[in-house]
């Protein structure tokens, strides 16, 4: 069995067929869908559906870097009530978007060290989103893992030194369908990267595996993610599954 460390599946993307895609994924081979948060908007469906598929769509809670704007104080406060109205597995998704805007940057780090601090105060694993911003999200953690700070770089992509300086710090990489794109490079970093250090992820709604790219991901693609890690590590795709299933289970206390 396999566990989706990272899907969005609470978003608009599935309203047409929520049921019959979480039917598919657990007649496959998902056990477990963890879902990130993004920000105030969608926090309730996301916990309308955990509620629904108990054990199975289980929540994080955090602030979206895409989503710190003006307003990010307000989101942040909500966040810290959740904290202390119940459990989550996870601080996430947080960290630093700088591809998409750079007005909020300053904003972004401040909303990033913040939910760095609740996840060492609630001592849960924070699930890092850093596009165009891998070594930032590193100097960062840095300074927080002597404090007990671990987690995820979710949705990872970058060079084997970088995946070299996440796992020297204890931390997970992420991996999806970005693995199975011909020219990622990404084949080439994970054959030095010890399977201890994975942990599998869909990112779905987006970034659907090879023979789906292009189409809406979904978690019964998983599959297809774990059968690319085995062929590159040349490993059992059997024992893909229970190494990356161990590591979520331990990273997220499931």
């Amino acid at each position: 069995m396999l566990i989706d460390t990272h899907s969005h599946i609470y978003s608009k993307e599935f309203d047409t067929d929520r049921p019959e895609m979480l039917r598919r994924a657990f007649e496959t081979s998902v056990s477990a869908i963890l879902m990130p948060a993004i920000d105030s908007e969608t926090h309730p469906g996301m916990l309308q559906l955990e509620a629904d598929y108990p054990g199975r769509c289980i929540s994080m809670i955090g602030l979206h870097p895409v989503s710190v704007k003006e307003d990010y104080e307000e989101e942040l406060k909500q966040i810290e009530t959740l904290l202390t109205q119940r459990p989550f597995v996870a601080i996430g998704e947080t960290g630093l978007d700088f591809y998409w805007d750079l007005s909020f940057k300053p904003q972004q780090v401040d909303a990033f060290e913040r939910q760095i601090g609740w996840a060492l105060e609630y001592r849960l694993p924070i699930v890092i989103h850093s596009r165009e911003s891998t070594d930032d999200c590193i100097g960062i953690i840095k300074k927080y893992v002597p404090r007990g700070l671990r987690g995820v770089f979710h949705c990872f992509g970058g060079s084997l030194s970088q995946a070299r300086n996440i796992t020297e710090a204890g931390f997970y990489l992420g991996i999806g369908g970005v693995l199975t794109f011909k020219k990622s490079g990404l084949d080439q970093v994970l054959k030095e990267v010890s399977l201890e250090h994975i942990v599998l992820e869909t990112d779905a709604p987006y970034l659907a595996p090879v023979p789906f790219r292009g189409k809406r991901n979904e978690p019964a693609y998983l599959q297809q993610i774990a059968q690319k890690l085995a062929e590159v590590t040349g490993t059992a795709p059997e024992e893909i599954a229970a190494i990356t299933t161990a590591n979520a289970k331990k990273l997220f206390a499931l």
